[in-house]
């Protein structure tokens, strides 16, 4: 819908007046809305790049300055986990079992976290399929499994290897991974 070839295509799809309206509109609403979201994310790009957690954070492959001001802020002081495991749990991306008396059904994600640090954490590891991530040998290794159907979800696996290595690099940080910016201009701060 963002793209030119998107757009194209259904500006070439046949529709009822009723469906062209509902298409024009949403359409209108997408534009709008993206008008409002590009200087939102110009501005977290642009703390992240000042901000020592996130530049710690983004030197992982796969996360990029949005995703690490992302992580940053939802993680906070990762000092409050008593290990990574913790973080896994509280980004929602534990599995949960449920058992009663002799019956027990298969886990499923607990999803009883934070959307966003999901979110985050999905889109750095879906670079674990490129062949120069340090995480491929891994991934193809659990899509192979999958494939037999006893694996795990490759990706999943990956994001939780992921929020496990952020989390050790913002605790050996400490406090300058928790420390804002200087938010004033260049010239006040050279003067």
């Amino acid at each position: 819908m963002l793209s030119e070839a998107g757009r194209n295509a259904l500006a070439l799809a046949e529709l009822s007046p009723a469906g062209r309206q509902y298409v024009d509109t949403a359409l209108r609403r997408i534009d709008e809305l993206s008008a409002e979201i590009e200087p939102l994310r110009a501005q977290l790009v642009n703390f992240a790049r000042r901000q020592q957690g996130c530049q710690a954070l983004q030197r992982h492959y796969g996360i990029g300055w949005l995703c690490a001001a992302i992580i940053w802020a939802e993680i906070g002081d990762a000092r409050r986990f008593r290990s990574s495991d913790q973080l896994v749990r509280f980004a929602g991306l534990d599995i949960t079992v449920y058992s009663s008396d002799s019956k027990r059904s298969p886990g499923h994600l607990s999803r009883q976290g934070s959307p966003e640090l999901r979110w985050a954490a999905f889109e750095a590891a879906r670079c674990a399929a490129r062949r120069g991530s340090p995480d491929y040998a891994y991934y193809r290794k659990l899509a192979a499994k999958r494939d037999g159907h006893n694996g795990k979800n490759p990706t999943l696996a990956v994001e939780r290897k992921i929020l496990r290595r952020c989390f050790h690099t913002l605790r050996d940080l400490g406090d300058a991974a928790l420390a804002l910016p200087d938010t004033r201009p260049q010239q006040e701060v050279a003067a």
